[in-house]
């Protein structure tokens, strides 16, 4: 189904676009064609993350002038677990004794990969405004960040930074890329787990033009994805504010601070009610009613 498809049941209003997981969080992931949801997210999202062994916080990129060459290295499923890989092309599986020197060194700092969130996990965030001003290697402001607050009570813990999932749609980046010096912007740089092609019915005015930020009117409502028994129900619980991540170096993607910049002129909305404004891009989801997402599915407000 693609948004050029004439006979689009009305109430759909978006089909998945993309899949995209990160086993280990803050290294480069990858696309798949379907996963299961559950409460703890997409699976295999998340489930592995690498600690500082000075500190013992996260390693994110969120902090940049520590952590932005963490995005120099990759991460993917295997079938006997997770194979992580590294600037020069190499490959390690997660099991591989020399695999934390190898990713210290790459790091500049002593890490651990581990698949076991701490009872306090949390990371380090450089204010992204001042990561602007001043550029990466700025010695900025930073808060403490604790990890998976919007997890809903009982789900399994993993290293998502807030909710399970991560949701951005194509007029959101459309949007971005049509306001951005360089015409263009990738999905790869907010990091979503699901990117929804929205279709015509759905798209709105925002600044004189047409498409827009449509996911900042979703707050408190329900997704359903796909027309399967097995379809899974998502409630979109926030707004995402954005770090500094989207414009650092993704692998072969260049910096580009206008990812941010953007969204700091033309969409600096609350993301929730407790917080101020701040530049935002997709929305968090909880995960209502597990099931099967496949690419291509179609997504409908739930009533």
């Amino acid at each position: 189904m693609s948004r050029d498809q004439p006979n689009v049941p009305a109430d759909v209003f978006a089909t998945v676009a993309q899949l995209r997981r990160h086993p280990v969080k803050s290294l480069l992931g990858e696309t798949v064609r379907q996963a299961r949801l559950s409460p703890s997210g997409l699976e295999g999202d998340r489930r592995l993350a690498l600690l500082d062994r000075e500190s013992g916080k996260v390693v994110s990129a969120k902090h940049p002038r520590l952590w932005r060459a963490a995005l120099t290295l990759a991460a993917s499923t295997a079938a006997d677990g997770v194979l992580v890989g590294f600037p020069d092309g190499s490959h390690l599986p997660s099991t591989a004794r020399e695999l934390n020197d190898r990713l210290s060194t790459v790091l500049g700092r002593a890490v651990t990969l581990t698949d076991a969130p701490p009872a306090d996990a949390s990371l380090d965030r450089a204010r992204p405004d001042e990561v602007l001003t001043g550029g990466v290697d700025a010695d900025v402001a930073v808060d403490l960040s604790r990890l998976g607050a919007g997890l809903p009570p009982g789900a399994p813990r993993t290293f998502v930074d807030f909710a399970p999932l991560h949701l951005i749609t194509t007029a959101t980046l459309d949007r971005i890329a049509a306001l951005s010096p360089r015409g263009t912007v990738e999905a790869a740089r907010y990091r979503p787990n699901l990117v929804l092609r929205t279709l015509p019915a759905a798209l709105s005015m925002s600044d004189g033009a047409p498409g827009g930020f449509v996911e900042n009117d979703w707050l408190g409502r329900d997704l359903r994805i796909g027309d399967r028994p097995d379809s899974p129900l998502l409630r979109v619980i926030a707004r995402t504010p954005r770090c500094a991540v989207p414009t650092l170096a993704h692998g072969d993607l260049p910096r580009d601070t206008s990812a941010l910049r953007v969204l700091a002129a033309h969409n600096r909305v609350v993301p929730l009610d407790a917080m101020g404004p701040e530049p935002c891009a997709g929305v968090y989801a909880q995960v209502v009613r597990p099931g099967q997402v496949r690419v291509g599915d179609a997504v409908r407000f739930a009533t």
